[in-house]
């Protein structure tokens, strides 16, 4: 159990629903990147001041966030607050509704996140808590909570993944000196965090002109427990070597209509056939991929721009100066007001390194 006063200081000095909120989402995170097409979701059940249960949902098929934390928690949780980072379910899926297990176990309040944007729950989870007189709180830290999630809500309402572009360049603007490959732009840090973000998205992109010139494995490095995302390369020709070392269990390519993939279908990867990118992604949330990490090429980069699907970025800025090189993205040349607004920016120092974030899509609510 945590005791108040054991809290993290920044966390101890919040006010209680946020500072119990905010456990509730380092539960969910544990989830991240091994959900979907399920929700990350945590839930903290809490008796007078101290957290007398927790738990996270692991994977699609196995038990909710609630039942683990109730589970936890035993006789403690009658006359207790619940946190969920997400609007507990009011029907019977593959497990039964998490609603009904919270009035089950006689708790006095919950404090919701977010609301489910699903239709199936939205709204009914939080009317069932209330009907059965139990005090519902809703809002608490909910912004951080649909970030959080961006990945299932955009699978849920847009019917395609959540897309974060990745790339490292150097103040003048390069990602790789010419004709380089493998060259590293950022510190270990940088390279660090990049493996996380790996770790806690369902797949990772590419292009063609990657696969070939860099050979990239994709997968992850260094973060404890970490699995490796889905590889997909984005290949019109299906002109890339089947035996590349990105190919693993699980890998798509993403390829013309008419293209002959017969090479890849061979080695058991995953031939997906899109006449656009907005198919091509629909077809990715078809196989259960709520969010993507897009790293490279330019090509790739600039027609995902171009056609507005980028819904978050995600740029290492490191401080070396290269002169020729290449740029990260190829789009052709556009006047100033005609540039992409990057919004709910956010700036941090890794190493050397300057790490700024940003939406460039609003995350899809109900």
């Amino acid at each position: 159990m945590y005791e108040v006063n054991a809290l993290p200081p920044g966390v101890a000095a919040l006010p209680a629903d946020e500072r119990f909120m905010t456990l509730a989402l380092e539960q969910a995170a544990r989830g991240l990147g091994r959900t979907a097409p399920n929700p990350p979701v945590g839930c903290v059940i809490v008796q007078q001041g101290t957290v007398v249960g927790r738990g996270f949902h692991p994977r699609a098929g196995e038990p909710h966030a609630e039942a683990f934390a109730l589970r936890a928690a035993g006789a403690r949780a009658r006359g207790a607050v619940a946190y969920v980072t997400l609007e507990p379910c009011s029907h019977h899926g593959r497990t039964p509704p998490c609603a009904d297990a919270l009035i089950a176990a006689g708790v006095r309040r919950v404090v919701v996140a977010a609301l489910d944007p699903n239709p199936r729950v939205s709204g009914r989870g939080v009317q069932k808590l209330r009907d059965a007189r139990i005090e519902v709180a809703l809002g608490v830290l909910g912004a951080q909570a649909e970030r959080q999630q961006a990945g299932f809500r955009s699978a849920v309402v847009r019917g395609r993944p959540w897309v974060v572009a990745k790339y490292a360049m150097t103040l003048d603007g390069k990602v790789a000196a010419p004709g380089e490959a493998n060259g590293a732009v950022s510190g270990p840090e940088a390279r660090g965090r990049t493996m996380r973000w790996r770790d806690e998205l369902d797949a990772i992109a590419v292009g063609s002109g990657t696969l070939s010139l860099d050979d990239p494995a994709l997968t992850t490095r260094g973060v404890p427990g970490g699995r490796d995302p889905r590889p997909v390369v984005f290949d019109r020709r299906a002109a890339s070597d089947p035996h590349a070392r990105a190919w693993r269990d699980g890998a798509v390519l993403v390829t013309a209509p008419d293209a002959d993939a017969a090479a890849h279908e061979a080695a058991g990867i995953t031939v997906q056939r899109a006449a656009c990118l907005p198919d091509a992604l629909r077809g990715l949330a078809d196989l259960g991929v709520g969010s993507v990490l897009l790293e490279g090429g330019p090509t790739l980069l600039s027609a995902f721009l171009a056609q507005g699907l980028v819904d978050e970025v995600r740029v290492f800025l490191a401080p070396k100066l290269l002169g020729a090189g290449l740029s990260p993205l190829s789009a052709p040349e556009r006047p100033m007001h005609g540039a992409q607004a990057v919004r709910d920016l956010r700036v941090e120092t890794l190493g050397v390194d300057v790490l700024i974030t940003g939406l460039l899509n609003d995350i899809p609510r109900i």
